[in-house]
């Protein structure tokens, strides 16, 4: 049965916050880092992790995924951007380095554009699966085809199937137990499969120049990675094959340096438009070379916006 919305919102109101213990390492030791009007994030004084303390219930909970589908995920300029011919370019080539057919399960798929582009591009090398906490973003992965498992990851066993590859694509920072998630993913895979992280980058070059002025910096994300930490998170069930700092987005930096990353859900996708149009005008493509180049310059340096990580499972 469908749940109103203001119920929901009723309910979350008679909630308190989630006070956390470490995402990475249990630990209850921390230092205050940031402060962003409501967002408070600590550090973590035994593994270094900077993570949202406290949580928010309806962050915690899931159910503000549930009430943006409309507003962004759903959004005109987000579903353009998403479907375009460009999006996803750096994960797909990540993606089939790593696996070139099977089982493939998407957690956090919202809308299905990185398995509708998977397909798209490789019909036939692979069956698919996505899962979500949305889902208004799930009904439209359904309407083109995408199969689906709707509800928390943490508590499906999707009919006892195993996969080749398990993707995280910008997933791991809005979870309250991210380490759970990487456990759950790892009794999922069949022996030799990978499983591919994208998560925001704490050390990028954007953060270390806006600091809380950055856009990314904001109450859904829970958990701030950096190569350390990620790598710690990871290498409690996997082993790490590949860790990269990937993405940069210099319209981003320009926009958060003049006005102070405040933004609404409808002015984010817009800019997600706005970038999809740039890498695809022809006129722009001399300019693309340079681009590369800067985004190349910053990854040998850990400083572009994302981290992406490779993983395998220790028991293959």
């Amino acid at each position: 049965m469908e749940v109103p919305l203001r119920s929901i919102t009723r309910d979350l109101a008679t909630q308190t916050n989630l006070i956390r213990r470490c995402p990475v390492c249990g630990g209850d030791e921390t230092d205050s880092y940031l402060r962003k009007a409501d967002l408070k994030l600590v550090r973590c004084r035994g593994c270094g992790m900077i993570y949202a303390n406290p949580v928010p219930p309806e962050f915690s909970s899931g159910h503000y995924y549930e009430r943006i589908a409309g507003p962004y995920y759903l959004s005109p300029a987000k579903l353009e951007s998403d479907y375009a011919p460009v999006r996803f370019e750096r994960e797909l080539r990540l993606f089939r380095r790593h696996c070139r057919g099977g089982a493939v399960l998407d957690v956090g798929c919202s809308s299905g554009a990185f398995l509708w582009q998977l397909r798209e591009r490789f019909p036939g090398a692979y069956s698919m699966l996505g899962t979500d906490v949305s889902g208004p973003a799930l009904d439209y992965a359904e309407s083109l085809g995408i199969p689906v498992a709707r509800g928390n990851f943490l508590e499906e066993n999707f009919g006892g199937q195993h996969f080749d590859a398990i993707t995280f694509w910008a997933v791991l920072e809005h979870v309250t137990d991210p380490s759970a998630f990487l456990v759950k993913a790892a009794s999922l895979l069949r022996p030799a499969g990978v499983c591919l992280v994208l998560v925001p980058n704490m050390n990028s070059l954007a953060v270390r120049l806006l600091d809380a002025r950055y856009r990314y910096i904001l109450p859904q994300h829970l958990n701030y990675f950096t190569t350390k930490t990620l790598s710690h998170i990871a290498q409690n069930r996997f082993s790490i094959v590949d860790l990269r700092s990937t993405h940069f987005n210099p319209l981003v930096l320009w926009q958060d340096w003049r006005t102070g990353g405040q933004f609404s859900e409808e002015e984010r996708a817009r800019l997600l438009e706005q970038t999809t149009a740039y890498k695809q005008n022809r006129w722009l493509r001399p300019a693309k070379g340079l681009y590369q180049l800067a985004e190349r310059v910053l990854g040998i340096f850990t400083l572009a916006d994302n981290l992406t990580v490779v993983l395998r499972s220790k028991g293959s």
